[in-house]
C-alpha cells in the first residue's frame, strides 16, 4: 500500500493493488454509479469483469494492473491498465477506472492517473521495443470531470468515437440484401468460433486502435456471461469467414435500465472481400435476428474517422449518433532501468 503525493490533501486516501474476486463487487458499483450519474446508459456486471480478470495475459495482469483508491477501508476509485501495441505504429499504454461519484472532485482521479503512470513507466522501462510509448486513455463525452483531468494532466484527443442507435425494430425492418454469389451464411459450430474472432482481429488491423490479441483475451470473450454465438451473422466464403456481425444482448444490462436493446459489437469485412456489400447484408440479418428476440433497439460503436466508410453506412440503414467518446494519449517519459 501508499499515499501517493497527489492524493496528500485528501485524508487517509490509501492506493493499493487488486486484491482479488472480493474487491469486484465495488469495482463494478464504482463503475456503474459512475455512468449512471453521468447518464452513459452502459452497465456492467461481477460476472462480466470476473471472466475478464480470470484470464491473465502478458497485457493484462491484474494483481499488476488494477490499483484500488480507498479511504478508511472503502473503496472510492479504481484504476486499470493495460498495454497494446497499436495498428499506428505506437506501444500504447491504456488506462481506464472510475471514481464514486460521491468522490468527486476531491483529488481521487489525479491520484490514480499519477499512479497509473508511474506503473505504466516502471512496466515499460524493460520491455524492448522499437515502437515510441505513449499513455492512453478514453473518456465519454458526458464525464466533463474525466475530459478536465485528462487535458490537466496533459493528454491530447487523438481519435473520436460514436455510439449509434436505431431503434424501430419492432415496428419497421429494412429488407434483408442479397450477398455476392459464392458467399453464404451458415449455421456455427463451436470449433469456428475461434477462427471468427481472429478473423475479427485481422480486418480491424486496418484500422485506428488495436487490441489484445493473446489466446487470453479470446477465453476472457468466451467466458463472458452474454457470450451468445446464435446471435452472430457470419459471411464464409467455402471455408473462409470473409464478414461477420458479432451481436451480444446485454441482458442485465437491458434489465437495469429498463431498455430492449441489442448490439452490433463488431461489424467487419476482411480485405479480400470488401466493397461487395457485405457488411449491409450482414446487418440487415442482425436486424432482423434481434427483432426476432424482442430486441426494438440496435447499437454500435464507430470510429468516427472509419476508413471504410462505415458511419455513412450505419447512416443509410437507420442509425443516428447517440454517444459520443475520445480516445486520449500523451507521450510516456521513460524511468532508468
Amino acid at each position: 500500500m501508499r499515499t501517493d503525493p497527489a492524493a496528500a490533501e485528501i485524508p487517509g486516501l490509501v492506493l493499493r493493488p487488486y486484491a482479488g474476486e472480493a474487491d469486484l463487487a465495488e469495482i463494478v458499483r464504482i463503475q456503474n454509479a459512475e455512468w449512471e450519474a453521468d447518464g452513459v446508459s452502459y452497465r456492467e456486471t461481477v460476472e462480466e469483469q470476473a471472466a475478464f480478470f480470470a484470464h491473465v495475459s502478458e497485457q493484462f495482469d491484474p494483481a499488476r494492473d488494477v490499483t484500488v483508491a480507498e479511504v478508511d477501508g472503502r473503496m472510492v476509485g479504481h484504476a486499470k491498465r493495460e498495454w497494446v501495441d497499436t495498428n499506428d505504429g505506437l506501444r500504447e499504454y491504456r488506462s481506464g477506472g472510475a471514481v464514486d461519484p460521491a468522490w468527486r472532485r476531491r483529488g481521487v482521479g489525479t491520484a490514480l492517473m499519477r499512479e497509473t503512470e508511474r506503473r505504466n513507466a516502471m512496466l515499460a522501462a524493460p520491455q524492448p521495443t522499437d515502437r515510441p510509448r505513449v499513455h492512453g486513455c478514453f473518456n465519454d463525452d458526458r464525464n466533463v470531470g474525466g475530459r478536465a483531468l485528462a487535458e490537466r494532466e496533459g493528454y491530447k484527443q487523438a481519435r473520436w468515437f460514436f455510439d449509434m442507435q436505431r431503434p424501430g425494430l419492432d415496428r419497421e425492418l429494412p429488407e434483408i440484401r442479397a450477398l455476392p454469389d459464392g458467399i453464404e451464411v451458415r449455421p456455427l459450430e463451436e470449433s469456428q468460433y475461434r477462427a471468427i474472432w481472429r478473423a475479427d482481429i485481422e480486418a480491424f488491423r486496418d484500422h485506428w486502435g488495436g487490441g489484445d490479441e493473446s489466446d487470453q483475451a479470446f477465453r476472457r470473450y468466451q467466458d463472458a456471461p452474454d457470450f451468445d454465438p446464435s446471435l452472430w451473422v457470419v459471411a464464409w466464403d467455402g471455408q473462409e469467414v470473409a464478414a461477420a456481425s458479432i451481436n451480444t444482448i446485454y441482458r442485465h444490462e437491458n434489465e437495469e435500465l429498463g431498455l430492449k436493446r441489442g448490439w452490433l459489437d463488431s461489424v467487419f469485412t476482411r480485405r479480400p472481400w470488401r466493397k461487395r456489400g457485405l457488411a449491409t447484408g450482414l446487418i440487415t440479418r442482425s436486424l432482423h435476428i434481434l427483432a426476432e428476440r424482442g430486441i426494438e433497439v440496435a447499437a454500435l460503436g464507430v470510429d468516427a474517422d472509419n476508413p471504410s466508410g462505415a458511419l455513412r453506412l450505419y447512416e443509410s440503414l437507420g442509425f443516428a449518433v447517440t454517444e459520443r467518446a475520445s480516445a486520449w494519449r500523451k507521450p510516456l517519459v521513460e524511468v532508468p532501468t
